[in-house]
């Protein structure tokens, strides 16, 4: 008889790892507590408008396809890709914009044209950021963090000091024009940290964003998930939504069951792909692998504050993605991470799917996503979010120099108290566990339970890290140790 697991969550992680448990031969049922799959995926229809309520960049193209491609299928058998031209754009002031182009070789001239000697500059760091991809994304983040000894590699032995030193620096060291330096050190946000806490080898980004570009799947990120979900199904995964897991049953250090809605439900092996300090919490306190002064003590990527607006006209002088860095990076920094609290001025990320994609707004209007990173934790009211769109939108309109306030059909938005209460969030974060050196690999809480047997984890809390490749890659992890272990 088929051994029977038990999946808590329906995120890239937790549907990543269903399919890979289902092509080991495992009876494979996935346990959502929200009425839609995609976990901080999901997608929002409002009025002819379509919303990714969660990611929006889809970068590293090459792990979906090494995801798709474990099951002889490929990304294309289920959704179309659009390279992105330009990339995205960076504001720094009214008519102070730099336009990321497609490819290198346009990036390069952009870095030269702003900072004389740049351009040969960039092409040498990005050449040692390839580097570090190849072995990262290619190699490191595919093990399990289970040993310190995952790291040591003839390869990484070469870069040592690569984990010793910081982007933040080494960026400085190479670049002194203030606009290079931020527009290298954004992708960085992505894992989660200030580029000052963030270890040099993860440069492995920049590759990913001047290498290997960005992209926007047609009809938004859900398209992904969609994807995964039918793939899952064909394995002959069971999916069900509306079904909060209310608590892990251990009898004998074994974990044996879930109960939802007040039913127990056994299983063989379970695995939460939900936030994994709230999954702990689903145990009793004795089985608990982290205390509370554990999570205390880490140091977790940012929240947001998400707003999903609809226009009743085109915008203009934006890109797809367009980021606004007319305030001071470092400030905005250490209201996240050092002080937290609501920062004075926010940088803040614009996303206009439906320049790219007819299907995302009615014709002649405008979707519009807007994200200002906050640190988790912090008080969540209506006033604050209205008066953060304020202010965002009176920067929106300076800068893009058009008026759009009164051309706003409807506004939604999307807090510390919505990841909470949606995706039991720890503080409320967004992205999970910051890759900061002492939280990286090994030093992430574990994929297997240190206390509990056939008992796993998978998501942006445990390895590799936050960010939608790293969930795919971390489903795929666990679901080998559970096939080692079980």
């Amino acid at each position: 008889m088929k051994k029977k697991i038990k999946i808590i969550g329906s995120g890239f992680s937790a549907l990543a790892a269903s399919c890979y448990l289902a092509q080991k031969g495992y009876d494979v049922d996935v346990y959502e507590k929200n009425s839609t799959i995609g976990g901080r995926a999901r997608q929002l229809k409002r009025d002819g408008f379509t919303f990714d309520i969660g990611p929006t960049w889809y970068w590293m193209p090459d792990v979906f396809e090494r995801f798709f491609g474990d099951f002889n299928k490929k990304p294309s058998d289920y959704y179309d890709l659009i390279k992105l031209s330009p990339a995205y754009q960076v504001y720094f002031g009214i008519n102070e914009f730099v336009t990321i182009a497609d490819n290198l070789p346009e990036i390069v001239a952009t870095f030269e044209s702003i900072e004389k000697g740049s351009g040969e500059k960039l092409t040498t760091f990005i050449k040692e950021a390839q580097s570090n991809y190849d072995i990262a994304i290619k190699d490191l983040v595919y093990r399990p963090g289970v040993s310190p000894l995952e790291l040591v590699t003839l390869e990484t032995a070469k870069k040592v000091d690569q984990f010793f030193g910081n982007i933040s620096k080494d960026i400085r060291r190479r670049f002194k024009n203030k606009k290079l330096v931020q527009i290298l050190e954004f992708p960085v946000l992505f894992l989660g940290a200030k580029p000052s806490d963030t270890p040099t080898f993860y440069n492995f980004m920049n590759f990913a964003d001047f290498g290997l570009g960005t992209w926007h799947p047609k009809n938004g990120m859900y398209s992904v998930i969609l994807a995964m979900e039918k793939l899952a199904k064909e394995l002959g995964v069971t999916i069900n939504t509306d079904s909060n897991v209310e608590k892990i049953i251990v009898e004998n250090g074994k974990a044996t069951a879930i109960v939802i809605n007040g039913e127990t439900l056994s299983a063989d092996v379970i695995l939460s792909g939900a936030d994994y300090h709230h999954s702990e919490t689903l145990l009793d306190e004795k089985y608990r692998a982290y205390s509370e002064k554990y999570w205390e003590s880490r140091v977790f990527a940012p929240s947001s504050l998400l707003f999903y607006v609809g226009f009743d006209k085109k915008i203009e002088n934006v890109e797809h993605h367009s980021l606004f860095f007319d305030v001071d990076f470092d400030v905005h920094a250490k209201d996240i991470y050092d002080n937290p609290k609501w920062p004075e001025e926010p940088l803040f990320y614009a996303s206009f799917p439906s320049k790219t994609d007819e299907n995302s707004a009615p014709v002649g209007k405008e979707a519009a996503i807007f994200l200002i990173p906050l640190a988790p934790g912090l008080n969540d009211t209506d006033a604050l979010r209205e008066k953060y769109f304020e202010k965002i939108m009176i920067r929106l309109e300076q800068l893009t120099q058009q008026s759009l306030k009164n051309n706003i059909i409807f506004k939604q938005s999307f807090c510390v108290n919505d990841f909470i209460n949606d995706y039991n969030s720890y503080k409320g974060n967004a992205y999970g566990m910051a890759n900061t050196l002492l939280q990286t690999a090994f030093l992430r809480p574990k994929l297997k339970s240190k206390k509990v047997k056939s008992l796993y984890f998978t998501g942006q809390l445990t390895v590799p890290g936050p960010g939608v490749p790293p969930a795919l890659i971390s489903g795929k992890l666990v679901a080998d140790l559970i096939q080692k272990h079980s």
